[in-house]
């Protein structure tokens, strides 16, 4: 089997096929892809109701140009000019990179791509193919990648990054039946999305855990692990319930022990029309806002506290019309818009059908008919707007070691939605384009021999180890494993305490305990059997993760107070320029200053033949 390599990619997601579709096409073919499954992840299994592409304006009257759109995301506070300037003006040569594969973002008769607004969108940027828009681009990307026969190491858990005098040089991996590989490398791309397992309470699907914790334990810093988007999704089957989902008017109902039902919304709002104007709202601006807690976002806390305080379960009900609805006394806006999409019928689920009969059949596909039954709903995390901290080429502080996709923190307080797509494109593509500029030999003095391994030992014991027991020198064996369990109450206390509603004290003794349990993981933590092992190194780096989210999230409770998608316990929400992003490296949180928007002297005849 090879063992070394230019160029590793660990993910089979958008960011981690654009980067090595981009890599061979630049001429760096000496690579591989390596994926804990090609079917996993969150760009091939999740979506929302239209979910959104964002890029610059290539539609209608309004004006709009590179710079505007950088604004937008550096407004949006604790951002980095220099990487939200290339997002902007990458965006249509990654846009139309998706085009040229097939993909079917809608045009105008004339040809032209339509957009629409998003959320923290002043404009009208945003485009979709329909609730699979990432399924839809990673697909067409590993189409590309598969035709280039690129190697796709599948079913290998990546579980070490490799490094030595601060330049990453291979990776370890565990395949069943196979136990520990090596591989060597010269450069990698981290593209494994947002670390979705941290939390009970998610969006994420099933399959998507994340590997945040490989890079941080390799010595990596984080940018923004406090900033998290969290909302309204749909729990048996995970997707967002954002858009034309609100925008139908739903029932929204609770359920007791004992089966009684309530339309709970009533309760909090002097009229029906008051309540369903906010409900319309949760489709433009679904994620939870602290701004909001008086406007559209006081129903996700309603919705919380149906749920925590109240033990009921809460449901989004399309078959029937709330209580009270009167078209004629909603907001003009709410009125206008179902008038204009045709949409002034009897049943929330009837209106749906007629603005959007994909989003029926979507959970239809997944076992859930909306003209039969509720849609049971929680306030999830979503989508981690912090990450690894990159440069301008999305290179991290170690040399060689890459970052693109979610699992890049690119991204601040307040984003526009669909920007993440957006950026999973440009990053990678950046990223590989860094590297082929400096491109060097797979096997040249760069890479450090294989020799010494470190603390590797101390945990893991040497690589490739021998089969057997022996293999996991580190790891207790006991009749029952205890992992799991043990992690699975650290997700549930972080969603109670460390989501949205965060509480300062009992986050404190989240993270001191994470921080205990990270010393004497390997000794306290017991696996039944071998094949226990994948989930046991994953569930460390989940820990590794939550310690550094918690760390982040405690500075910027006490730094920033109650900001952007959290409220803090007994905080009022005070004015920040978020002027700082927050780094955390090796368990602590500080400020750093942004860097401002370049001021850019492009001059054409001075440097087009540059």
């Amino acid at each position: 089997m090879k063992e070394y390599y230019h160029t590793l990619v660990i993910g089979s997601g958008c960011a981690g096929y654009n980067a090595a579709d981009n890599l061979h096409n630049l001429g760096v073919t000496d690579i591989a892809v390596v994926t804990e499954g090609r079917e996993m992840g969150t760009s091939r299994n999740t979506g929302s109701d239209k979910q959104t592409y964002y890029k610059l304006t290539l539609a209608g009257e309004e004006p709009d140009s590179v710079y505007d759109m950088a604004r937008t995301l550096f407004d949006g506070g604790a951002v980095h000019g220099d990487t939200v300037l290339i997002e902007a003006a990458c965006s249509v040569k990654c846009f139309m990179k998706l085009v040229h594969l097939g993909l079917p973002f809608p045009t105008n008769p004339y040809g032209a791509y339509i957009g629409y607004k998003t959320d923290h969108d002043p404009r009208q940027r945003a485009t979709s193919c329909g609730p699979l828009t990432s399924r839809f681009m990673t697909e067409a990307l590993e189409r590309e990648v598969i035709k280039k026969g690129v190697p796709i190491l599948d079913s290998a858990q990546v579980v070490k990054l490799l490094t030595e005098n601060g330049r990453v040089y291979g990776l370890v991996y565990y395949r069943a039946g196979e136990g520990f590989t090596t591989l060597y490398a010269q450069n990698i791309i981290l593209a494994t999305g947002g670390p979705a397992g941290i939390y009970a309470d998610t969006v994420f699907p099933a399959s998507q855990t994340g590997g945040t914790g490989l890079a941080l334990a390799a010595g990596a810093k984080a940018c923004n692990l406090q900033e998290w988007q969290y909302g309204l999704a749909s729990v048996d089957f995970r997707w967002n319930v954002s858009g034309t989902y609100q925008q139908v008017l739903p029932r929204y109902i609770s359920v007791d022990a004992l089966g009684n039902e309530y339309e709970f919304l009533n309760e909090y709002y002097s009229t029906a029309a008051e309540a369903y104007d906010r409900v319309f709202l949760k489709g433009y601006q679904w994620p939870f806002d602290s701004r909001k807690t008086e406007g559209s976002s006081r129903i996700d806390l309603l919705v919380s506290k149906e749920i925590n305080e109240r033990g009921r379960t809460v449901y989004m009900d399309f078959r029937r019309n709330p209580s009270g609805l009167r078209f004629d006394g909603l907001s003009r806006e709410a009125y206008e818009y179902l008038r204009k999409s045709d949409a002034l019928l009897g049943t929330p689920v009837e209106r749906l059908a007629k603005m959007n009969p994909k989003a029926i059949e979507l959970y239809k596909n997944n076992g859930i008919d909306l003209y039969r039954e509720p849609l049971k709903i929680a306030v999830c995390a979503q989508h981690c707007n912090g990450g690894i901290a990159v440069d301008a080429n999305w290179e991290t502080n170690i040399r060689g070691l890459y970052a693109a996709g979610e699992a890049a923190g690119t991204f601040g307080v307040y984003r526009p939605g669909g920007s993440a797509l957006n950026s999973a494109m440009v990053g990678s593509m950046r990223a590989a384009e860094h590297i082929a500029k400096c491109a060097a030999s797979a096997k040249g003095g760069n890479v450090p021999s294989a020799r010494s391994f470190g603390s590797l030992k101390a945990h893991f014991g040497e690589f490739p180890p021998s089969a057997g027991a022996s293999v996991f020198p580190a790891v207790s064996f006991a009749t029952e494993a205890n992992f799991a369990k043990k992690h699975k109450d650290l997700q549930e206390r972080m969603s109670q305490f460390a989501a949205y509603n965060r509480d300062i004290n009992e986050m404190q003794k989240l993270y001191d305990q994470c921080r205990e349990r990270l010393e004497n993981y390997f000794t306290q933590m017991t696996v039944a059997n071998e094949t226990d092992v994948p989930a046991l190194f994953k569930c460390y780096d989940l820990l590794v993760t939550q310690t550094a989210v918690l760390s982040a999230i405690l500075f910027s409770a006490r730094e920033w107070s109650s900001h952007g998608g959290a409220v803090v316990k007994d905080a009022p929400i005070k004015e920040n320029d978020f002027k700082h992003v927050i780094i955390t490296y090796n368990g602590e949180s500080r400020f750093e200053p942004v860097k401002p928007l370049p001021v850019c002297d492009d001059w054409f005849e001075r440097d087009w033949n540059v």
